[in-house]
């Protein structure tokens, strides 16, 4: 029987090749005209609330959160949430999860956004917004527009552009 062993720390400046090459790898080169890369253009990912998950010495994943507003309102920008290819599967992408909303929660953020796949990001809190309750800097399919909660009645009123954070 094989143990997946690997371990969530936060990420570092020197992760930052690794962490480029898996993006290039995941999402390709067309993922800089996306609405949430758009989002977090110009703007840097908050270094308390991104992380990475290694086997050994190798990055085999990583997550980030980037400060946005939606509607005037401060919130968290989810993403990018990646795995190397061979470790799918296996438990990273839902550790990463885990540590970044448990972090964004401890850091006094009540409302995270990103655009992904429901039947994954669902159980983690995230919900669908009505179609164009919260407009984004380019086309994106309204079905993968997902916020989650991080306190009570932090979607109330929730709605509007979302744009970069000042």
């Amino acid at each position: 029987m094989k143990i997946d062993s690997f371990t969530i720390l936060a990420e570092q400046a020197d992760d930052a090749p690794a962490i480029e090459a898996l993006h290039e790898h995941a999402f390709g080169p067309g993922r800089f005209t996306r609405a949430a890369s758009l989002l977090r253009e110009g703007v840097p990912h908050d270094s308390d609330l991104s992380f990475v998950a290694k086997s050994g010495l190798d990055l085999i994943g990583s997550v980030r959160l980037t400060p946005i507003r939606i509607g005037g309102r401060p919130a968290i920008l989810l993403g990018p949430l990646a795995v190397v290819e061979s470790w799918k599967g296996r438990g990273a992408g839902k550790s990463l999860m885990r540590t970044a909303l448990a972090a964004a929660k401890e850091h006094g953020h009540s409302v995270v956004l990103l655009v992904g796949d429901e039947p994954y990001y669902g159980p983690f809190g995230f919900v669908r917004v009505k179609p164009y309750q919260i407009t984004l800097p380019a086309p994106a399919d309204p079905a993968r527009v997902l916020v989650c909660a991080l306190n009570d009645g932090a979607l109330e009123g929730l709605g509007g552009a979302a744009e970069r954070a000042p």
